[in-house]
């Protein structure tokens, strides 16, 4: 992801994207790691669609080497489990047809400030796990080569015609950077106390997020286009929108709650208005409609599938755990850059606002966000 996020004056941090933005690292309370439940419940929900997808790949083509990319696989526990299943899939195939299995390639991409030594510290656990599956299942030990690939995946990460499989859960609706277009010509930011889309956003927000996340998507998937295998496959599920309408609350909502927490903190004097009015996620949740239309004009990859799916950030019926729970995850995904424009000392303030927030809500009504799945064939 990299560029810049953009800023009203030359008073204010500069931000690039590909240098501080990353989940948290460690393996503390606050981290990613302790905190991403509800990210792998969304890749939970596509698990059967992502092996099915990778199997169906190696059948087609046999290869010797499989080579599997986890795009955005941010650390934690979640990293590697899909690879898990990917590797545990292809190997039933090659019980029941009594071949041995391939050897496999393992590409694990994230940012350059991802914690990957929090991956590869839980390699042990991993291969233990993979030889139990194997020993169990009587299709021999596989041999897997698991690589870290630290860049952005807006642009090319591997070789030309070298990938087999990719999956990405969670990371497309961060964009590159903050679209250009929300300051005026006089550096003024004009979407005033607001950091993403909202129903009082200026339609020049809309139409600038939209705009980004044209560019991003379709360089994305000329990048990808020359990576990957003709008949190799793609999985994509991200944050997304059911209806073609930008303002969709079950996206906008929770970012609402957090504009919210920060005027609270403005209006105690902790945080001043400019530096919330100039700040902005670098983040856009697509509609089905938008990926489509971006997959046929860069024309690389059939759509072979495509379905949103919702997930209920309410589901343990107690609005406290419930509220905590996302309350923690927006924490661990937006503390990098909070920190970085507004300094550390206001993160702990704004997060027990924001926990209030989201748990009053959750009291009311379920909340609920929008996943959209995707797989792509390339030609």
């Amino acid at each position: 992801m990299a560029s810049s996020l953009l800023h009203c004056s030359d008073k204010l941090p500069f931000m690039d994207v590909e240098t501080i933005l990353h989940m948290k690292e460690g393996l503390d309370e606050s981290s990613y790691a302790q905190n991403s439940s509800l990210q792998k419940r969304g890749m939970d929900t596509l698990k059967s669609l992502i092996v099915n997808s990778a199997t169906d790949v190696y059948i087609s083509q046999m290869p010797e080497r499989f080579t599997v990319a986890d795009l955005g696989c941010s650390s934690g526990p979640n990293a590697l489990c899909l690879v898990e299943d990917i590797i545990g899939g292809v190997g039933k195939v090659c019980c029941r047809s009594s071949q041995p299995p391939p050897e496999f390639s393992v590409l694990l991409n994230d940012l350059p400030t991802n914690d990957f030594n929090t991956i590869f510290f839980s390699l042990p656990e991993f291969t233990h796990r993979l030889k139990s599956a194997a020993k169990s299942d009587e299709w021999g030990r596989p041999m897997v080569f698991l690589s870290g690939v630290p860049g952005s995946f807006y642009g090319r990460l591997f070789p030309r015609t070298s990938v087999h499989f990719i999956c990405s859960c969670s990371s497309l609706h961060w964009l590159s950077q903050v679209p250009p277009g929300l300051f005026d010509e006089a550096k003024a930011p004009i979407n005033k106390g607001k950091m993403y889309i909202s129903s009082t956003s200026p339609p020049a927000v809309s139409v600038a997020y939209r705009r980004q996340f044209q560019r991003d998507f379709s360089l994305f998937l000329k990048s990808r286009a020359a990576e990957v295998f003709p008949g190799g496959r793609m999985v994509l599920a991200m944050l997304g929108r059911q209806s073609d309408e930008c303002v969709d609350r079950r996206t906008t909502f929770l970012w609402e709650l957090l504009s919210e927490s920060f005027a609270a903190l403005v209006a105690q004097g902790l945080v001043e208005q400019d530096k919330v009015d100039a700040y902005n996620v670098p983040f856009y949740a697509p509609s089905l409609q938008e990926m489509e239309v971006e997959v046929r004009l860069e024309g690389s990859f059939s759509l072979d599938y495509v379905q949103t799916y919702e997930i209920n950030l309410s589901s343990s019926g107690d609005a406290k755990e419930d509220g905590r729970t996302v309350s923690m995850a927006i924490r661990a995904i937006q503390e990098s850059m909070l920190s970085h424009h507004f300094g550390p000392d206001i993160v702990d303030a704004l997060f027990h606002k924001y926990t209030q927030l989201v748990t009053e809500s959750m009291e009311r009504e379920e909340v609920k966000s929008v996943q959209i799945g995707v797989v792509l064939t390339r030609l």
